[in-house]
């Protein structure tokens, strides 16, 4: 079971894992072992709440597809089962950003004393350049 809160969580069979050679320079192993790992996790099928269905599939995220799989690619460790725990960390992690809801920003103005502080700095600052300028004689 993969907990994302107190009351969500997802049974590791809705998520499949493919092993897959890594990218990059290797050396000898790089091309006999498939140490990268896909992960993917089709989100309409899932057992997750509603809510974040509605969430995860609004996500502009180019690991998205149009189907709703979302599909992680974890390379980074040289062992395939490094790779999944952070295939595994990166979905809860998607997850739960996603399901974060956004404080409402409130609007605020400057006072009007912090607006005539602004403007007293601004002329102290024109006059000190003002009197870099050219002298004449």
């Amino acid at each position: 079971m993969i907990k994302f809160s107190n009351n969500v969580s997802i049974p590791e069979q809705e998520i499949e894992f493919h092993a897959i050679r890594s990218q990059g320079a290797g050396g000898q192993n790089v091309n006999k072992v498939a140490s990268a790992i896909h992960l993917r996790f089709d989100i309409n099928n899932s057992s997750l709440p509603d809510f974040y269905k509605e969430r995860l599939l609004a996500l502009s995220d180019s690991r998205l597809t149009t189907d709703g799989i979302l599909i992680i690619k974890a390379q980074t460790h040289r062992t395939q089962e490094k790779n999944k725990e952070d295939a595994i960390k990166r979905l809860i992690n998607i997850v739960k950003d996603a399901v974060k809801v956004q404080k409402k920003r409130k609007k605020t103005r400057p006072s009007k004393a912090s607006q005539q502080k602004r403007m007293d700095r601004k002329t102290k600052h024109g006059k000190t350049k003002q009197l870099r300028g050219k002298v004449d004689i």
